[in-house]
């Protein structure tokens, strides 16, 4: 490619500017190396965050694909369909189905949107375990894990902020 540039360069002008198009390609290819590895080096938190959600995308998808298979029946027996439950377990059951997946797909592309979704659900997991324990049986255990996974993604995108500059 430089060959060319400097075959053109010398027919059309100078050879002063061959020169100046060959230095500036080979100092392109040398600051394209340097950025490699400075990035590898400087966005270590950034990358864990993008672990992390794509964690968080695939337990999404476990959640989300729980909660259909308790919609389509796949999952307990007949005095566990979802025919046989109340409205308000089965409306937070659907709303679950829904919003998990759709929070997988955003915390694995690691969007914006994403996360917000995903925080969506954690909070709204906790809100129906603490305040409403009647709908999934109000488990302790299943808050502290949301609030844990709220804690850590915190964590460390306040720590990927950090690595970037202003």
């Amino acid at each position: 490619m430089s060959e060319i540039s400097t075959r053109d360069a010398a027919r059309d002008g100078s050879p002063r500017d061959a020169v100046r198009d060959s230095a500036r390609d080979s100092a392109m290819s040398v600051a394209a190396i340097s950025s490699e590895r400075s990035e590898s080096d400087d966005n270590v938190w950034t990358r864990r965050l993008v672990l992390f959600l794509r964690v968080m995308a695939l337990l999404s998808i476990l959640k989300g694909l729980y909660h259909w298979a308790q919609v389509t029946g796949f999952v307990g027996g007949e005095d566990e369909a979802f025919e046989n439950q109340s409205m308000a377990w089965q409306a937070a059951t659907v709303y679950f189905a829904v919003i998990e997946l759709v929070a997988a797909v955003g915390l694995w592309l690691a969007t914006p949107w994403g996360a917000v979704v995903w925080l969506t659900t954690v909070v709204s997991m906790a809100v129906i375990e603490l305040m409403f324990p009647g709908i999934y049986g109000g488990s302790l255990i299943v808050v502290g894990v949301e609030a844990f996974m709220l804690a850590a993604y915190l964590a460390l995108a306040w720590m990927a902020a950090r690595e970037r500059p202003p």
